[in-house]
């Protein structure tokens, strides 16, 4: 009321007055009334640095990149030693995917000024291009110039975790619970690490801190279900693990974690149904094909589960599990020279593992090897001397349907890897950021900008709206 006061007697030429209303207008989402309104200001004075900013922004929410970027480019000839429209402009080419143009601008912005906001973004840049390391470095300076900035210590804290560096995660997490005991990301993560250890009960206890600050996360309820897996409670498993379904049902850890359980209960339909929407969202991932082999061989598919293992044996390198399970439907179904081939190539996937790192094997994958070494006749070769266990790795050899003239190897279950989702803060670490800083202005200033919440490439991407998707999934469950 009182700015439309002010307009009428100032005949809409105060420039003040047009500025809050523009301000006010975004607060309430008009975002391109408050636009009209900024480009309204920088007319009365073209010479104000913070009204061509405040435009930048303005179509920088409108998902408008370029623009904003030309915007910014102006008022940045206003005023060169800016951090903040450097900030930005950084903010911005990195959305456009312009990742080196990205890194210059916020480089720019550290020398002007040095500010957590920008750190976090310079880091996400990296991480976005997949050098995590250089990730690290960056988040590590960051640390020593602000040591008690929470989301700074819990963000390198799971970055050391997806590297398997625990110790290291260990000592930032704990920083980070020192200033922030409430900090449910840390809390999360510090979960899913004795998880990783067997520590079900404890990790259990740590979850149900989380649950009271974010009751409707994903990654939470995924971890529950699996430390529930963990404890051989399969329905208390499969309830956590469908309610995070339902709460991202495009996350192909949790549809893959269902597919696993479902395995475990035998209920093979299901878990044929979960692995083969897991596989849509991950088509690179040889074990989900391994796992959906087992599914087809247990639901008579034998043809089906051979391409399923032919798929999965060409896309996996490294796991001798695959070959395993493959030379066991090919010797129950009578192939025997084919189950010699895929036995071969499991000794040499495991004589690489055994050199290049200090990984054990599941005793039950070692007993099963050999059983099959002993069947083909080819004992005496064998790459393990001793049975041990592998507390990381739950995987087990699966079964084949057995033919009439042999005797059948294997069990009827396939366990695959238990993947506590703490890894998915790995790939998909969501960093939000924190305030950024301005020195007092005349008008309330422009802020630095900050990535959408739970974004990873920017608003231009146009996601399902949450209730739509929550209604697909009720239906899908309804139909199940």
């Amino acid at each position: 009321m009182i700015i439309k006061e002010q307009l009428q007697e100032s005949h809409g030429m105060c420039e003040y007055a047009v500025y809050v209303q523009a301000l006010i207008f975004r607060l309430e989402g008009k975002i391109q009334e408050s636009l009209e309104l900024f480009q309204t200001c920088s007319i009365l004075n073209p010479q104000s640095a913070d009204n061509l900013k405040q435009v930048a922004r303005s179509l920088f929410l409108l998902g408008k990149h370029k623009a904003a970027i030309e915007v910014y480019n102006e008022a940045a000839k206003l005023n060169e030693k800016d951090w903040e429209i450097s900030h930005n402009l950084g903010v911005c080419y990195m959305y456009l995917k312009h990742f080196n143009k990205a890194r210059d601008q916020l480089n720019k912005a550290l020398q002007l000024n040095r500010h957590d906001l920008t750190y976090i973004m310079l880091g996400k840049i990296y991480l976005l291009e997949g050098e995590t390391d250089k990730a690290i470095e960056v988040y590590k300076t960051a640390v020593e110039f602000s040591p008690e900035n929470t989301e700074l210590l819990t963000t390198l804290g799971l970055l050391y975790l997806q590297l398997g560096a625990y110790q290291k995660a260990f000592e930032h997490l704990g920083n980070a619970l020192t200033y922030d005991p409430s900090n449910y990301k840390a809390i999360l993560a510090a979960g899913s690490m004795m998880q990783t250890h067997g520590d079900f009960d404890v990790a259990l206890t740590k979850y149900r801190v989380v649950a009271c600050a974010v009751p409707e996360s994903p990654p939470l309820w995924n971890n529950i279900g699996m430390c529930f897996f963990g404890k051989k409670k399969y329905v208390a498993a499969i309830s956590c693990l469908k309610r995070a379904n339902y709460l991202a049902p495009f996350d192909w850890k949790i549809l893959y974690n269902l597919g696993l359980v479902h395995l475990t209960m035998q209920q093979y339909a299901s878990a044929f149904h979960f692995l083969s929407a897991a596989i849509n969202f991950q088509p690179k991932m040889g074990e989900l094909y391994m796992l959906l082999a087992v599914a087809l061989t247990n639901l008579e598919d034998t043809e089906n589960a051979k391409r399923s293992y032919e798929q999965a044996v060409a896309l996996d390198q490294c796991n001798p599990l695959v070959n395993l399970n493959y030379a066991v439907l090919l010797y129950n179904q009578g192939d025997k020279k084919g189950a010699l081939c895929q036995y071969q190539e499991m000794e040499k996937k495991v004589n690489v593992l055994k050199e290049t790192s200090t990984l054990d094997f599941d005793p039950e994958m070692v007993d099963m090897a050999q059983k099959m070494g002993a069947a083909l006749q080819v004992g005496e070769s064998l790459v393990w001397t001793k049975p041990i266990k592998d507390s990381k790795s739950k995987q087990r050899a699966a079964s084949g349907k057995p033919s009439s003239t042999q005797q059948p190897l294997g069990s009827n279950q396939a366990l695959g890897q238990a993947m506590s989702s703490a890894a998915g803060y790995g790939k998909t670490i969501q960093l939000s950021s924190g305030v950024g800083i301005s020195a007092p202005l005349a008008k309330p200033p422009s802020l630095p900008l900050e990535p959408e919440p739970g974004s990873e490439t920017g608003p231009e991407e146009t996601t399902e709206p949450q209730e739509r998707r929550k209604e697909k999934c009720k239906s899908r469950l309804a139909a199940e």
